[in-house]
């Protein structure tokens, strides 16, 4: 084929490229027990609330999902306040449990995940602790067959030490553990993409 074949053979399959998609087609927010009282007791909870702040924001921008639970609420207190869940002008979630199991796995999150769209999801986990309810969340869902990503800059625990184990472990298991950055460019897959 000569140059001007080549050139318009290039030009022909540019014209025809679908608009820009995004990466993951069924993404779902997992929020785990950030609250008021462990404030004081995780290593770094200022950075762990801080960037699941950002991943809400992104939540937002490109329609994700939200599941949200606290751990024995009368216990240990609300919902951080600052992430704006299910208030005025706030974030909706799909999903705002107590619960006494360590898993956000409960029924009330189940079936809600399971009325979304599709039968596996691309859940992103953040919140505490790394290595209890962070971990036995991420088992569970793998369990179920969806993929699974677990922000390595919004996990922690009140054990620095137990953050590091937690996450290895989990990639062992078959989790993505990777930054909430990565996992928001990732879920976009494309500069073009409207959002």
């Amino acid at each position: 084929m000569n140059s001007s074949g080549t050139f318009r053979s290039l030009l022909r399959d540019q014209s025809t490229m679908s608009k820009p998609s995004r990466r993951l087609k069924s993404p779902a927010l997992f929020i785990c027990d950030l609250q008021e009282k462990f404030k004081p007791a995780i290593y770094e909870f200022d950075k762990v609330l801080a960037t699941t702040q950002k991943m809400l924001k992104a939540s937002q921008i490109l329609d994700i999902p939200v599941f949200a639970t606290t751990q024995n609420r009368a216990r240990l207190g609300d919902t951080c306040l600052e992430l704006n869940l299910d208030s005025f002008g706030g974030v909706a979630t799909k999903v705002h449990a107590d619960k006494s199991r360590f898993s956000m796995c409960i029924p009330d999150v189940l079936e809600a995940l399971k009325a979304l769209p599709g039968r596996n999801h691309e859940c992103v986990v953040v919140g505490i602790e790394s290595h209890i309810c962070v971990t036995q969340t991420t088992l569970d869902l793998l369990a179920d067959g969806h993929k699974v990503y677990v922000l390595a800059d919004a996990v922690s625990s009140c054990n620095k030490e137990e953050v590091p184990i937690a996450l290895a472990r989990l990639a062992r298991e078959g989790a993505v553990v990777t930054t909430s950055e990565s996992w928001i460019y990732e879920c976009m897959g494309d500069a073009g993409v409207e959002e």
